[in-house]
């Protein structure tokens, strides 16, 4: 189970630097780790953070820039028009973002 929950990690992390070719926006990152806290565990989502954050190349960010914001409230500070954008490539790239019914 572990190995494949990292599989799946690892191709989640293909995806967003293929979805993001530039490396993501540091604006984008409020909202884009925002929306990965609601399908991954607070680990996972460092884990991926940590893994765009290595291959920035237009605006670098670093590990601690990443903790920062996932130790702080401002992922719940993402405007409705940064989710909108940021939902936008997520969507496009097949991420699931809407939250099964509930039984």
């Amino acid at each position: 189970m572990a190995e494949s929950r990292s599989r799946f990690l690892a191709r989640a992390l293909e995806w967003l630097r293929a979805g993001y070719p530039q490396g993501v926006p540091r604006q984008d990152y409020v909202a884009l780790l925002g929306l990965l806290r609601r399908k991954l565990t607070e680990d996972e989502v460092r884990s991926i953070a940590r893994g765009l954050a290595a291959g920035q190349v237009t605006e670098p960010i670093t590990g601690q820039d990443i903790e920062a914001m996932i130790s702080s409230t401002v992922l719940q500070e993402a405007t409705p028009e940064d989710v909108v954008r940021v939902s936008a490539h997520l969507a496009a790239g097949g991420w699931p973002l809407a939250d099964p019914p509930e039984a």
